[in-house]
Order: C-alpha cells, then structure tokens, then sequence
C-alpha cells in the first residue's frame, strides 16, 4: 500500500452533489474521495493489480470483476476506477480555495452542507492523520472555527462544519479523528464482496465505530440470504442497535431499480431495519440531475 503523506489530502476526486446512501440521503454534500483502498470488493488482488497497471478504465466507469464475473461476488465497487490509481497530494488550502470559489465556503462552514470523507478507505492510517491535520490547519487559518471537535466527546454550543466519513469498518478510526467527525458512516462487507471473512470483520474497528454518539452500519443487500448473514455476523455478536442499521440493495443498473428498491423495503418491514433505495444509481444513469 502506498505510502499517505499526512501533510497532504491524496484526493482522487472531489465535488458537490447530494448524499444518495444511508441516512443523509438528499442532504447537500462536498464530497472528498480519498486514494486508496484495503480491499477489492468484486476482484482478486490479481485482477486488481492488473487494472492499476493498464490504467484502462474510464473514470468512473461501471464494469464486472473477476470475482464478480466467477459467481463468488454479487457485486464488484462501483468507485475503483477513481480510487485504485487517481489521487494527486493537495496542500489543506486546496479545498478551502474550491469551496470558495463555488462560493459555498460560508455553507459548508455552517453545517447546511455536509463534508463527506470518502474513498477508497478513508480511515488508511495515513488518511487518518491528514483529516486531522487539515482540520487543525482549517482553524489555523479561519479562527471563527468554533467546533472543530464533535463526535459527542466534547459538547460545544455553536454547530460549526459537519463532517461524515464513509468507512468499510476494517480499521480502527482513532480518537484524534473520531473526535473531528460528526457521523460514521460504515458499509461493513458481506461474503457477497467476495471478501474473505478476515478481510471485512475487525471487532475491534466496529466497536470502535459504536462508541461514536452518531453512527450507522449501511449494508448492501441482493437476497434474503445476506439479510441473515449480516444479522449473524453483525447485529447478533455486536449487539448492533436496529435503529443504526441501513440496508440498500445491490443494484449496478437503473433498469433493476424499481424491483430491487420494492425487494429492499420488503425486507426491510420483515427484519426491522431502515430500507433505503440507492439514489446514486438513478443520478449515475441520468434519470436525475444529482
């Protein structure tokens, strides 16, 4: 894994749109996609490697991995193609120059529009200390900052900047971030990844997640069967509150979109957790101007 300089943001790609996943869905969004990523949801390593060295796929193109392609993964990450080899260091000031210059600085300072730390994995170590270190160097140069530390650690009266990371929780967020960031968006992998059970259950980063005050685990389903599994692999052991628990289903085209979203809700009345459809999917497709 390459080396993260934590002085720096490896920014793949960053942009304002809308949340379209989990609880913040519809909500204005810059969001922040970091390079890098722990695992390869869809592909093996191999298959992985080799995309990294051809550098042939769009970006942001949808395509099948090998895994995928084989029957051993329902699905194959719909972002690699921005995360695996785009990325390019920027100094702290960079985003503060975008968001002013989309003359959304005084927004998103405020709150009305969420900071979305994405990936890739945003919570590789190296990420980690630069979310930190841009929000220390954030405060350095706009003193009117007031709540820089949130997360529910420190209580402050004024509500400045909200922050969510999106996280596949297979690594620890350490206090230094946790305390920086407002909600914990964590998409805890199934054995439809096509990732080894090692792979995508970290106890220890889980738990972690939920000594945050404001956390969900948002889980991409396709069958009933990964509505059991995710309650015995997550829910049951971790004691995971339904109220935190968002699943959405696994749909790659806007032409499965009704069927698979009716299929999500009825799972969702039947084992009690929040259902959402995927509104990214029908942006991505262009059948709404997000």
């Amino acid at each position: 894994m390459s080396k993260i300089d934590p002085n720096k943001l490896l920014i793949s790609s960053d942009f304002y749109s809308v949340q379209g996943e989990g609880i913040s869905t519809g909500i204005p969004s810059y969001f922040v996609r970091l390079g890098i990523c722990n695992l390869t949801c869809g592909m093996s390593r191999a298959f992985t490697n080799n995309l990294m060295k051809e550098k042939s796929l769009e970006d942001g193109e949808i395509f099948e991995g090998d895994l995928h392609k084989e029957g051993k993964a329902t699905w194959t990450c719909d972002s690699t193609s921005q995360w695996l080899w785009r990325g390019e260091d920027k100094d702290f000031q960079y985003l503060i120059d975008r968001w002013k210059e989309q003359d959304i600085y005084e927004d998103i300072k405020s709150g009305l529009i969420h900071i979305i730390w994405t990936g890739g994995e945003p919570t590789i170590k190296g990420h980690q200390e630069a979310i930190v270190n841009f929000f220390k160097y954030w405060k350095s140069v706009d003193p009117s900052i007031k709540k820089i530390i949130s997360g529910g650690l420190v209580n402050t009266d004024q509500v400045t900047a909200y922050s969510e990371i999106e996280t596949n929780g297979t690594i620890v967020i350490d206090y230094p971030l946790s305390i920086y960031i407002d909600q914990i968006n964590c998409s805890p992998k199934l054995s439809n990844s096509g990732m080894t059970e090692k792979q995508r259950i970290n106890p220890d980063a889980i738990k972690r997640i939920m000594e945050h005050s404001n956390y969900q685990f948002k889980f991409v389903i396709s069958n009933e069967e990964d509505v059991k599994e995710l309650f015995r692999d997550f829910v049951v052991p971790f004691s995971i509150p339904l109220t935190n628990v968002v699943c959405m289903p696994g749909l790659d085209d806007v032409a499965d979109f009704e069927e698979r979203t009716q299929f999500c809700l009825e799972m969702a009345k039947k084992y009690k957790f929040r259902g959402l459809t995927r509104l990214h999917i029908a942006a991505w497709n262009k059948t709404l101007n997000v």
